[in-house]
């Protein structure tokens, strides 16, 4: 069973038209939006491959297409989640054979990949995209974000960078970087790859945010930047004083 939680009959709180959750990371489900009596997550549109408005560049207002969520809305009524065994299953595989359909909350527990880049793709456990580890992690290998141990075989929630091929991580710890680091700064922990990791991290279904990283917010290193104006020296030598800076040099 997924881990989001459906909505209380009395709790008054709305739950999303097409993933039927309240209370959910939205790290995973995105923004929140609400018009007329739909409440609907951000990734859930996206992921039903329905198209939405930012009203503004900052996407402080969204227009919603409500004509097309009610027939997403419709559709999904008609298919069960194969992970909580559900209905309302907005998300299909898509291999075009496959015939599963899922919740996004319940992708990790049905260990789904969700691409959150190009058209994004939706993907059951049978038809992911799957990394070519050449070997399985030795016996007694740590993550390298966690320190835990990954095991000693290959699975959905064991990965590794496929440029130097020794640096080993749990998905939601390798998840967790991408979303700290942003675009500019999510590499490979050992070799410090960032094109062909990244490419591939995103391939797997790694979500990596378009932001600064996270460590510069409230200008944690403004002090890093600040040019120091006070002479240390023991005897000062200059003429104006300990305080007094050359116009150059």
């Amino acid at each position: 069973m997924s881990s989001g939680k459906r909505k209380a009959p009395d709790s008054g709180e709305p739950a999303c038209v097409l993933c039927g959750r309240v209370d959910v990371d939205p790290n995973i489900c995105g923004r929140t939006f609400a018009d007329s009596g739909i409440c609907v997550h951000e990734f859930c549109l996206t992921f039903a491959t329905i198209r939405f408005e930012e009203g503004s560049p900052r996407g402080e207002t969204v227009r919603l297409p409500l004509a097309s969520i009610r027939r997403a809305c419709k559709h999904a009524n008609q298919k069960q989640c194969f992970v909580c065994g559900e209905r309302g299953a907005a998300i299909s595989c898509a291999e075009s054979s496959c015939e599963r359909s899922f919740h996004l909350p319940c992708a990790m527990d049905g260990e789904c990949v969700t691409q959150f880049y190009g058209p994004r793709r939706s993907y059951c456990w049978e038809h992911r995209p799957q990394q070519a580890a050449e070997a399985a992690p030795e016996q007694d290998t740590n993550c390298l974000i966690c320190f835990e141990p990954v095991g000693d075989t290959v699975s959905y929630h064991t990965m590794v960078c496929p440029v130097c091929k020794h640096a080993w991580f749990h998905r939601g710890c390798i998840q967790g970087q991408a979303r700290s680091a942003g675009t500019m700064c999510f590499r490979c922990p050992i070799c410090r790859d960032n094109k062909k990791f990244s490419y591939e991290m995103t391939i797997l279904g790694i979500q990596i945010t378009s932001r600064p990283p996270s460590w510069e917010d409230n200008d944690a290193y403004a002090s890093l930047r600040e040019r120091h104006r006070h002479c240390d020296v023991s005897k000062c030598l200059h003429p104006g004083g300990r305080e007094q800076t050359e116009e150059e040099g």
